[in-house]
């Protein structure tokens, strides 16, 4: 019998939509569905035809989370599993921060529920729309195994007592309070998720290529230091940017009153 991918890839025009395929898992990263993810978007990072991923999943949960059956039996291990479990997290960490890395936007499209891991992976997408059935948690405190490496993403999303209160508390919030904490951007009824999602995906596609590449970059090298540092940073990046052809042709239609020349309207996509 054939296996059936573990990520599926369907793209429409500039976005690429990639769904995590293990619905009778939950959707929970094991070695390979987390190894399908990054081959996914290694490839996706090279392919001049996208310009916008969208992060979704099949059957009823979007991620549950770490495959807690395939880490407990690597516990049969004469080290009891610890060799196996950091190459576990750092594949993980390796898939997350490609996420970040990635030179174009990704959207995170949250149908369920989204908890540990997979609370992390969306906190990780530079955007999130999710479903008013959706939920979000980090709940691992209750089983003794404290959400650590989702703590980094986020924390980095939420206020640290929003986040502190995920992680040491346990319990899920639902879309709306996802919302309102800062980790989704968006709430859909289920039955238009999708086209929303899309649509957002589509404006943003829409936007000149380099600049979106080099303001994604930007965002977060600058979060990563200090105020003065950050200021440096950025003021060498808007050079850049200023230089780049994709400004200069920009600039000079505002203010002769045209259109981008690289708007959907007004010429390259």
């Amino acid at each position: 019998m054939n296996t059936p991918p573990l990520v599926l890839s369907s793209q429409s025009g500039p976005v690429l939509r990639l769904a995590m395929n293990r619905p009778t898992a939950r959707n929970a990263l094991s070695e390979g569905l987390m190894t399908a993810l990054q081959a996914a978007l290694d490839t996706a990072a090279g392919d001049a035809a996208v310009r916008v991923v969208v992060l979704a999943a099949e059957g009823p949960a979007f991620c549950a989370g770490h495959d807690l059956k395939e880490m407990t039996a690597h516990r049969q291990s004469a080290d009891k599993g610890a060799a196996a479990f950091a190459a576990l997290f750092a594949q993980c960490a390796r898939l997350m921060q490609t996420i970040v890395r990635l030179p174009k936007p990704v959207i995170a499209q949250v149908h369920g529920v989204a908890t540990a891991a997979g609370c992390q992976l969306v906190a990780s997408c530079d955007l999130a729309v999710a479903s008013a059935a959706a939920s979000f948690a980090t709940p691992g405190v209750n089983i003794g195994l404290f959400c650590s490496t989702p703590m980094v993403a986020l924390s980095r999303n939420l206020s640290r007592k929003h986040a502190m209160e995920m992680l040491l508390t346990g319990e899920a919030v639902s879309a709306a309070q996802a919302w309102h904490l800062g980790l989704v951007n968006r709430v859909a009824e289920p039955e238009t998720l999708e086209a929303e999602t899309m649509v957002l995906a589509a404006q943003i596609a829409s936007k000149p290529r380099a600049t979106v590449k080099l303001g994604k970059e930007a965002f977060y090298r600058q979060l990563e230091r200090g105020l003065a540092d950050a200021y440096d940073y950025a003021a060498r990046v808007m050079t850049e940017n200023m230089l780049h052809s994709e400004a200069e042709e920009g600039i000079a239609a505002f203010l002769n009153k045209r259109k981008h020349p690289l708007s959907p309207t007004g010429g390259e996509g």
